[in-house]
């Protein structure tokens, strides 16, 4: 079975099982062409809750196949690859912070998405990539313990000096490996390029950018942009999918290294997989099984953040 074939084979299954198929932006190119919604992971979840499918098939990591589940409890949420995680979302557990709480409670813990439900358990309100400034400054509290990403905690800090906010050592080793360096020699390389970054990235890479922003936000700067060279700070696979829909334009990742290896677990015969099981009830897909009291009390940051404008 080709990849058309193959392709054509899940598109008929998806509507013979009832299930939808959700795929972060970082997936490759054959699964976000078969799936019915493409972006960032909370805008995923959300868009899941409209849908009229009772089964959810996420293509992604473990934390965003959780958070669809969070939102649409009465679902059945999938994972495409069990083996899917995200090393961000997995180095800080929920005895951590509540033992930082416990020391310095005072602060509101506002909690990146990229967490996993048990963290969210113990935190005041959940912020995504794009929303994290506007939140921050809407919590009335000035004393802020924001968590796991040092990364966008600092662009976060910077941008909002009125605030005391604390940061813990942990973020994204993927985009926390790109260097200065690497910046100025693709600048060098393509001096006609604009630089477009993801705020997950060292504070020293952020400086040299035109653009600061989400996943999404990098997407739709890159095709409302007059400019016709951009150099692409976040996962190689943003600048093939920018390619391939603005091949008049002309992308560069910042550095070849620039790779999610967990994003890059999930292959097409995944899916394919996936869906048999689920037709046929065998038990091999991988269901996010979360009791009403995890669910519950993982929401509660959620909902803040939809309270306070994210």
């Amino acid at each position: 079975m080709n990849v058309r074939e193959m392709q054509e084979a899940i598109i008929r299954l998806k509507k013979e099982t009832g299930t939808a198929i959700l795929a972060h932006s970082y997936q490759a190119r054959e699964i976000t062409e078969i799936a019915d919604y493409t972006g960032d992971s909370y805008k995923l979840s959300v868009d899941a809750k409209s849908l009229a499918e009772e089964n959810i098939l996420f293509c992604g990591v473990h934390f965003m196949a959780e958070t669809a589940k969070i939102l649409s409890p009465q679902k059945r949420v999938y994972l495409a690859n069990p083996n899917a995680g995200c090393p961000m979302a997995e180095q800080m557990d929920k005895e951590m912070i509540a033992a930082v709480k416990a020391e310095d409670p005072n602060r509101t813990v506002v909690a990146y998405i990229n967490t996993t439900a048990a963290l969210k358990t113990v935190c005041d309100v959940c912020v995504t990539s794009s929303s994290a400034l506007k939140i921050v400054k809407a919590i009335e509290n000035d004393k802020i313990l924001f968590i796991p990403d040092c990364n966008l905690g600092d662009f976060v800090k910077r941008n909002c000096p009125e605030k005391d906010i604390r940061l813990l050592n942990g973020g994204c080793p993927t985009h926390a490996a790109v260097t200065a360096k690497d910046v100025m020699a693709a600048k060098n390389e393509h001096p006609e390029a604009l630089f477009l970054v993801h705020p997950e990235c060292r504070p020293q890479v952020v400086e040299l950018a035109d653009y600061v922003g989400s996943t999404s936000g990098i997407i739709d700067f890159a095709k409302k942009s007059d400019a016709k060279e951009f150099i692409i700070g976040t996962e190689t696979s943003i600048a093939e999918h920018l390619q391939y829909d603005c091949p008049e334009k002309k992308f560069f990742p910042v550095t070849r290294d620039i790779v999610c290896h967990n994003m890059k677990l999930t292959t097409l015969p995944d899916v394919y997989r996936s869906l048999l099981a689920i037709r046929d009830g065998s038990g091999e897909a991988s269901e996010i099984v979360m009791d009403e009291e995890l669910i519950m009390a993982s929401r509660r940051c959620i909902d803040e953040m939809i309270r306070l404008g994210g």
